[in-house]
């Protein structure tokens, strides 16, 4: 430590630097993505004096290796002197002065901190930069959440929209509550939610037809739909259901119902493999897969129009995000 006087940095961001021979504990304060030292400190650490260190700041200024200004900083800091807690404004130096100073004066300690500092440094960096990116996201998304919530009540309110268009902000706002989860995961390892669960089987290709075929019948007894609807863009529906059926080195692509049924609204909605009625036929085919599954879920018909909607509204590059949240909507509460 330093003799009697022990500085620290209240309030600040904080490592503790320690020797390889354990002699020397120094808190290195961090702030403007670097390492900030006393002229105390930096002594402690290539074991010299302070004089010695002040002796070889001001040849490094003078020469004109770092600048002054650039690398001197003052940091409020409380020391102990005696028994009493001072508060002091000391002058610290950041790592281009420190290291300059190790080499001069210590040159195997002034690679070893410049090694420790560099490496703690980034963590430090990364680190932080991961808080601050989850935080701004975390606010974003509470922002978003009270928009859609003034605007859905704005739609009910003034009856602007009918049930289909007031369900639309529903979802979103439902779904709001799952996003901050979804902010602590990486995209790539992110794991089902509580609630899913594993497939009992494929979505047969001769029912699904059946069931388009039925589908058509009734609506166009209804005068609801033309004699385009349901007719097969080749075998793009055949492609479709097997895509979701596909394996990776023997294991499932997607491994749980909700995430099947959420690819099959998806994939039927936008990439058209019928010649008309696709957003009505992929909801057909997608309850029909919930029923084969025995699921149950809190889409009512206005909801799933709507879910449906935006799908079909939506860029390619938000597929991901439309998928989870589909299966967000379809996975069970937690008990």
């Amino acid at each position: 430590m330093i003799g009697e006087a022990q500085e620290t940095a209240p309030g600040g961001e904080v490592a503790v630097y320690e020797s390889g021979d354990g002699e020397v504990r120094v808190d290195v304060r961090f702030d403007g993505e670097t390492v900030w030292l006393t002229q105390r400190q930096m002594a402690e650490v290539f074991d010299t004096t302070p004089e010695n260190v002040l002796m070889h700041l001001r040849n490094v200024f003078a020469g004109g290796e770092v600048e002054a200004e650039a690398t001197t900083k003052e940091f409020l800091a409380v020391r102990t002197e005696g028994r009493r807690r001072v508060r002091r404004r000391l002058k610290h130096y950041n790592l281009d002065a420190i290291v300059s100073v190790g080499y001069r004066v210590n040159s195997r300690r002034g690679v070893r901190f410049r090694e420790w500092a560099t490496r703690t440094l980034r963590d430090h960096l990364v680190r932080g930069y991961t808080v601050n990116e989850r935080r701004l996201a975390e606010r974003g998304l509470r922002e978003a959440r009270e928009t859609l919530d003034l605007l859905g009540r704005t739609l009910r309110n003034q009856a602007l929209v009918d049930e289909t268009g007031q369900a639309v902000p529903e979802i979103i706002t439902a779904y709001a509550d799952t996003w901050r989860l979804l902010l602590e995961y990486d995209e790539d390892r992110l794991p089902a939610p509580p609630g899913t669960g594993p497939s009992a089987g494929v979505l047969d290709h001769d029912r699904a037809a059946g069931a388009i075929a039925g589908f058509k019948r009734e609506l166009m007894a209804r005068n609801e739909a033309s004699p385009l609807f349901g007719n097969p863009r080749g075998d793009a529906l055949a492609a479709i259901l097997g895509n979701i059926e596909q394996t990776m080195f023997g294991e499932p692509l997607y491994r749980t119902r909700e995430e099947k049924a959420a690819h099959l609204l998806y994939f039927v909605v936008k990439d058209h493999p019928f010649t008309d009625g696709n957003k009505r036929i992929g909801s057909l085919l997608f309850l029909l897969y919930l029923q084969q599954e025995g699921m149950d879920h809190r889409l009512n018909p206005q909801a799933l129009t709507a879910l449906t909607l935006l799908i079909a509204e939506s860029a390619p590059a938000g597929k991901d995000l439309m998928v989870r949240l589909i299966v967000n909507l379809l996975a069970r509460p937690a008990e």
